[in-house]
């Protein structure tokens, strides 16, 4: 009977036990199939992996209205009347880092009056200096396609030191959005000769390699700035920190419009592409002619300020000269097929072809 009794025990036993493990295998197995998507759900949720707030940006100094007095002024080509007129292009010569082209490549059909400079000025004061530049037509532009860029030579050799370049600005208040600042650290821009195409190193400068400055980040937050002229919408104005670019006494400088190609890297552009590749929107270079990979830009020549130039200096604007006739008044327009040129003598009135370039060797077959 002991026997008896001791076997019954033994099986409630183990069937108890057997039972508990069936229990605690089935709760496992159950809260593993859970545990699994809510780990998923939670490593894939868009509010625990939002990016932090941007840092506020604590300005300082904010430019103010430009001076009055302006420390240089230089028209540039109005490529609108080419294609109404059919006339020839002025002021073009990739060799010679001149870029009269806001046409699209090869059939040059397509006019871009958001990219075709008519006049640039520049100003100064204590702090500043200050940069405007004028299209035949800005509010074509969007504010993410076209650039718009100032290149500064602060030690006068004809190459770029500095190149402060920025997107279309959206307010007529001073803004860091979208400004930034390169420097040229290297002195590879323009390779060994100066606004001149080096045939033999086509591609080898890296151009403005080294950012200093972007939107507000670097180590001035107020290195920059831009906005669009208060009193005309079609030019853009901005205003650069002296002491960020060496406090300079004197320099040349001069501006640019473009779309991808208005790169810091690509300096200088007519170093990075030979003549062939460039094309040339002068229908009289018929080798060259038309514009190809190097389209859709334009600049202006190099205005010199703190110094009276010699006109040897390399892309600098035409040096009044005797001949060159009187001064004009101050507001007076000049007449067809010239622009204004402006300096401490005094404004001139330029033929648009004043500035003669040697017709290049055309390639041999």
């Amino acid at each position: 009977m002991k026997s008896k009794n001791l076997r019954i025990t033994f099986l409630m036993v183990a069937f108890i036990i057997f039972s508990l493990a069936c229990g605690l295998s089935s709760e496992a197995a159950s809260t593993e199939e859970v545990a699994t998507p809510e780990v998923t759900d939670v490593a894939q949720s868009p509010t625990d992996s939002a990016p932090p707030a941007e840092p506020i940006i604590q300005h300082k100094d904010i430019p103010v209205n430009l001076p009055i007095q302006q420390n240089g002024q230089a028209g540039d080509f109005d490529s609108s009347m080419v294609l109404e007129n059919n006339s020839l292009i002025g002021g073009d010569r990739f060799t010679f880092g001149r870029f009269e082209r806001p046409f699209n490549a090869n059939t040059m059909d397509v006019y871009f009056p958001q990219l075709d400079i008519v006049d640039t000025k520049v100003f100064q004061d204590d702090t500043w200096i200050y940069a405007s530049l004028t299209l035949k037509e800005l509010s074509t532009a969007s504010s993410s396609s076209e650039k718009y860029a100032v290149e500064l030579d602060t030690n006068i050799n004809g190459k770029g030191d500095w190149l402060i370049i920025t997107f279309k600005p959206e307010s007529t208040e001073w803004v860091v959005k979208g400004v930034q600042i390169f420097q040229d650290t290297n002195n590879n821009v323009g390779l060994d000769l100066p606004s001149l195409t080096d045939e033999d190193a086509i591609g080898e400068g890296d151009g403005f390699e080294t950012k200093v400055f972007d939107q507000g980040q670097g180590n001035d937050p107020d290195s920059a700035w831009v906005r669009i002229s208060p009193n005309d919408s079609n030019t853009i104005e901005f205003a650069i920190k002296k002491s960020v670019v060496g406090n300079p006494t004197q320099f040349m400088i001069n501006m640019w419009a473009g779309n991808s190609l208005l790169d810091a890297s690509l300096f200088d552009i007519n170093d990075q592409f030979t003549h062939e590749e460039a094309g040339a929107a002068d229908k009289g270079l018929e080798y060259f002619y038309p514009i190809k990979e190097v389209s859709e830009i334009d600049n202006s020549c190099k205005m010199a300020v703190g110094f009276q130039p010699t006109g040897a200096e390399a892309g600098i604007c035409p040096v009044p000269q005797q001949q060159a006739g009187d001064p004009v008044p101050p507001g007076t327009s000049c007449p067809a097929n010239t622009f204004l040129f402006c300096n401490q003598n005094g404004c001139f009135c330029f033929p648009i072809f004043i500035v003669t370039f040697p017709t290049p060797i055309p390639p041999v077959p």
